[in-house]
């Protein structure tokens, strides 16, 4: 295996939580117009108390924090960021990969094109934590999953690959995209920047959020920078790992340590991940255990691994 699975896991958070706050000049901006990761936390803290998707609960923790959505662009990003948790959860079976995730869509507005945007996102990372995504291969392979639809996504991605095909430029691909609507387009220039740098997330995410228009830096623009950028960087996290992720950036962020997605600190961030790749590996806990296993007068320290929800407390 070329990464861990921690490594994966951690990259795809870090990597969506970057690409949402970077700059063009690749700094660190210490808040986002769009917040997009508070759901996804949500959805991650309510997988690892139950150990199982449960619907309900996730609707009652969106309402406890009173996160109503409505239907607009920035809403349908976040809608694809906030299903991270189940794509990582569920990555090694693409049956209840796609099953899991439209159950979750339902408990928002069911629009086509965000259906479709969470699907393509999530079906990329579960071939790059399978070590199965080929970059020649990957859009013929996303649209498949996607099977029959009215969006223009497909078509969309199909020009991402004639383009990939072609050693087209940003700029290039930039003017190509913007011609339809903005959420298939964020979807589409994400799998541009991540598929033109593969084995570079620090580029991939530069790409994806620069402006072709540097004097143009008004909000709307920001956002659609933004929300490019956490796709891109969460593609590209779960497949280059968090060791892909530039060194100084990391340490940037551990060293402010300032809230992230709703938590406290980054740090929290990281250790709500470590908690999450714990349930789904079905690491056995020995702190849930009341008894302590000692052998003679020594404690022995027990660390045990199994398939996801195999081993459980007793």
């Amino acid at each position: 295996m070329r990464y861990s699975p921690i490594s994966r896991f951690r990259g795809t958070f870090l990597g969506a939580f970057l690409g949402e706050n970077l700059t063009s000049d690749g700094k660190i901006q210490s808040q986002s117009y769009l917040d997009l990761g508070r759901m996804a936390i949500l959805g991650t803290e309510s997988l690892i108390n139950l150990g199982k998707l449960d619907l309900d609960d996730w609707i009652a923790r969106q309402q406890q924090e009173s996160l109503h959505l409505a239907a607009t662009d920035d809403i349908s990003i976040k809608i694809i960021i906030a299903t991270l948790p189940v794509a990582l959860f569920f990555h090694e079976n693409p049956i209840k990969l796609r099953q899991n995730l439209l159950r979750v869509l339902k408990i928002w507005e069911d629009d086509p094109v965000v259906r479709d945007g969470t699907l393509a996102v999530a079906y990329a990372i579960s071939l790059a934590l399978t070590e199965k995504l080929d970059p020649l291969t990957l859009i013929p392979q996303t649209i498949s999953f996607l099977g029959e639809t009215p969006t223009s996504i497909p078509k969309k991605l199909l020009k991402v690959q004639s383009l990939l095909e072609q050693g087209a430029g940003l700029s290039r691909a930039q003017a190509e995209s913007a011609r339809e609507e903005k959420l298939s387009n964020t979807i589409a220039m994400a799998f541009y920047c991540f598929l033109s740098t593969l084995e570079d997330f620090r580029l991939a995410v530069l790409q994806a959020i620069h402006n072709g228009n540097s004097k143009v830096q008004d909000a709307t623009s920001l956002r659609s920078s933004q929300a490019t950028g956490a796709i891109t960087g969460a593609l590209s996290g779960a497949y280059n790992g968090i060791s892909g992720i530039p060194v100084n950036w990391q340490v940037l962020l551990l060293q402010r340590n300032s809230p992230a997605w709703g938590l406290t600190s980054f740090s929290q961030m990281l250790e709500l991940t470590d908690a999450f790749v714990a349930v789904w590996s079905g690491v056995y806990d020995i702190d849930l255990n009341p008894r302590e296993l000692t052998q003679g007068c020594e404690e022995v320290l027990l660390s045990v691994y199994a398939a996801p929800r195999v081993i459980r407390s007793r």
